[in-house]
């Protein structure tokens, strides 16, 4: 009798021990799902339990802790970036007047008699007061860029009709440039969920970026995937150039004119689309690859 009363008290201990394993995996289960959710929005919802083990508790206190402080120092990211953006767009605009006056006076002391050496200096000057106009207007373009980015409104956009727009809105100062674009576009039409100003403004700084580096060609090819390739003759451009191009101000000497952010704010454009952008060098040859896969 003995022996049939040990074998149920184990077997009822075991089935107690199973049963509290089962509500502890369910508890940990809970806090897993609820601190993913806690982590993918913002909320100030603390991660609660229903169970009383105190082993689970106690992890979902020190959760709610953590919690708390990446709360705050995500608040505390947002608002420093925020002022960051406002400080970039004032001072860009507080800039904008003083070198537009700059560069007026100079126009107006360049029309005079002057020495050969004063002319010198004058056409020095001038240099410099453009490419301050030029990283203002960029700064500001970067901040305008950076308001998109808070606030992209995705919707079905057709990037055959986006190429084609862009080309031609650039196709005179091309031309001009001495290059004349070759385009291919697929026979169906490729639609993406993009927001259609910061696409507009990706494909403007890629055509840009073209006019400057390019040894005299252009082509523009949309694959059928969503894949769109720029590429032109760079003969200056080598691979660690190329490596750096995405980098904010950085520049290379054979791109006239650069401030080095066009490139920078095309990238953060596109992978906040969920997009991908890469560039490499092959044989004097520059391809940027611009990639939008589809929703999902």
């Amino acid at each position: 009798m003995l022996p049939w009363l040990l074998c149920a008290a184990l077997a009822a201990a075991a089935l107690a021990l199973l049963i509290r394993l089962r509500l502890l995996q369910h508890s940990l289960d809970g806090i897993a799902d609820q601190l993913g959710a806690r982590l993918s929005t913002d909320t100030n919802n603390p991660v609660f339990l229903s169970t009383r083990d105190p082993h689970a508790r106690r992890l979902a206190a020190e959760l709610n802790v953590r919690l708390k402080e990446l709360r705050r120092l995500r608040q505390r990211y947002e608002n420093g970036d925020r002022e960051l953006k406002e400080a970039v767009t004032n001072v860009s605009h507080d800039l904008r007047t003083p070198l537009t006056a700059i560069c007026g006076y100079l126009e107006l002391l360049e029309r005079g008699d002057k020495t050969p050496d004063q002319a010198r200096y004058l056409a020095l000057i001038a240099d410099r007061a453009e490419a301050m106009r030029r990283l203002t207007e960029e700064l500001l373009r970067c901040a305008v860029a950076a308001s998109l980015e808070d606030g992209l409104k995705l919707e079905p956009v057709d990037l055959n009709a986006a190429v084609e727009e862009a080309v031609a809105s650039f196709y005179g100062a091309l031309v001009e440039g001495g290059i004349t674009p070759r385009v291919s576009l697929p026979e169906g039409r490729v639609v993406r969920e993009l927001d259609r100003a910061a696409l507009s403004r990706v494909l403007g700084n890629l055509l840009a970026n073209a006019l400057k580096y390019s040894g005299g060609d252009l082509e523009v090819v949309l694959a059928p995937e969503g894949v769109l390739t720029l590429s032109n003759a760079a003969p200056g451009l080598d691979e660690v150039q190329v490596g750096r191009l995405f980098d904010r101000f950085y520049t290379v000497e054979t791109g006239r004119g650069s401030t080095g952010l066009g490139l920078s704010i095309a990238r953060a454009l596109t992978e906040r689309m969920g997009g991908t952008i890469s560039a490499r060098c092959e044989a004097g040859r520059l391809s940027v690859a611009l990639r939008f896969p589809e929703a999902r």
